[in-house]
């Protein structure tokens, strides 16, 4: 590796691989961004700052991270592969600024891992665990203030999506409760290695000015959990099977929400007024 510009070519990466001993794998989501052009593009739109805490999950070779710590960024980077957790602590053992932490990143605590100090994540992340970490950070008590992460163009366009769209579900509503998604650009898969069979897209999360408290936005997650886990039947219909039918016909009367309308029909607000009036209802 190039010390100075921590670019990796390909062939160098290939060698690493074939050090350390590993095969890039399919189910922890292993393709490596090479292209430095793309690299340099996405550092820039991500905009990280001097004494920015940022979290990157999946460095694997450390491309990233090494373009992190050139910003200035205080890096907190997860890694589950113990092979390159290895090898990254040796990589950067007199590096000032960051910390490796050898996890599953889905299983982590962020708020313990942070202590409440405010931090954002910049990341490629594995393709396998985009959608559970996303939905995670928009129910943490302290979520990161901003999200800029590669994932498959797929997950991008769930997250972003609007009511009506057949792609706007649980997950666009857990994510837009506490995020305004942005899709920066599309990322052809040339630019990895391994080549991987979809598109990704470089996508933002900025929390909005006054998310929900975490306990309304857990409670979103949860009926919106109801609605969608069976989509086409109406949502009234289903909050009433666990809320009571007299009580949901009230809050969809108060809210002006229609007793017809089905869960992908309702607007990410609505959710957040339902989940309201359930926490004031338990009381």
């Amino acid at each position: 590796m190039n010390s100075r510009t921590g670019r990796l070519h390909k062939q160098e990466l290939i060698g690493l691989l074939r050090e350390l001993g590993v095969r890039p794998s399919r189910r922890l989501g292993q393709n490596f961004l090479l292209d430095p052009n793309m690299l340099d593009a996405l550092v820039r739109s991500a905009a990280p700052k001097p004494g920015d805490n940022v979290l990157e999950i999946g460095p694997g070779p450390g491309l990233l991270t090494k373009c992190l710590l050139a910003a200035g960024a205080r890096v907190t980077a997860v890694e589950v592969d113990h092979r390159f957790a290895a090898w990254l602590r040796a990589e950067f053992a007199d590096v000032p600024g960051i910390s490796l932490v050898e996890a599953d990143a889905c299983k982590l605590d962020y708020d313990e891992l942070f202590t409440g100090r405010p931090f954002r994540c910049i990341a490629n992340l594995p393709y396998c665990i985009a959608s559970p970490l996303l939905a995670k950070f928009a129910l943490l008590e302290h979520p990161p203030h901003a999200v800029h992460v590669l994932v498959q163009r797929e997950t991008a366009e769930r997250i972003a999506a609007g009511p009506g769209s057949r792609t706007f579900g649980a997950l666009s509503v857990r994510v837009q409760c506490a995020y305004a998604p942005r899709l920066l650009r599309r990322v052809p898969p040339q630019v990895f290695w391994p080549v991987p069979r979809v598109d990704s897209v470089f996508l933002e999360l900025r929390l909005r000015p006054h998310p929900p408290d975490v306990r309304v936005r857990r409670a979103v997650s949860d009926v919106a959990r109801t609605v969608f886990g069976q989509r086409r039947r109406k949502a009234f219909s289903l909050l009433k099977n666990r809320y009571g039918e007299a009580w949901v016909k009230q809050v969809f009367q108060d809210r002006g929400l229609a007793l017809d309308a089905r869960a992908e029909h309702l607007p990410v607000a609505a959710y957040t007024a339902l989940a309201v009036e359930v926490l004031e209802a338990e009381q």
